[in-house]
């Protein structure tokens, strides 16, 4: 199977445990490894048969604007179960950093994988 790759899509979102950080957006990274079998688009040379990652992206952003999280994690879960729904993925690797987070460390976040039921 093949892998529609996404890295360092940058989303701003109210995330948080804190409640000061449920009063301002904050800036989540997401790396996406999106299985599919991208044989008929190469044939064919037509993005309507292989994942167009640019409505991905735009739908990810929307999604991070419109919907507040307290946990990275309920975040990451949402988001794999979107984008199984909506794009028809198979499979998908999800990774979400939160930068800045915690002083010392670059970024925090977690990476989960999820396949479509």
């Amino acid at each position: 199977m093949d892998e529609v790759l996404i890295e360092g899509l940058r989303v701003e979102t109210v995330i948080g445990v804190y409640e000061w950080e449920r009063h301002v957006q904050q800036r989540l990274e997401l790396d996406l490894e999106l299985t599919t079998d991208i044989r008929a688009a190469a044939r064919d040379d037509d993005l309507t048969h292989t994942l167009d990652y640019a409505a991905i992206c735009e739908r990810l952003t929307t999604y991070a604007a419109d919907n507040a999280h307290g946990l990275v994690e309920t975040f990451a879960e949402r988001v794999a179960q979107l984008v199984i729904a909506e794009f028809g993925v198979r499979r998908l690797r999800l990774t979400v950093r939160k930068p800045g987070a915690v002083a010392s460390a670059r970024a925090v976040g977690v990476r989960i994988e999820r396949e479509a039921g």
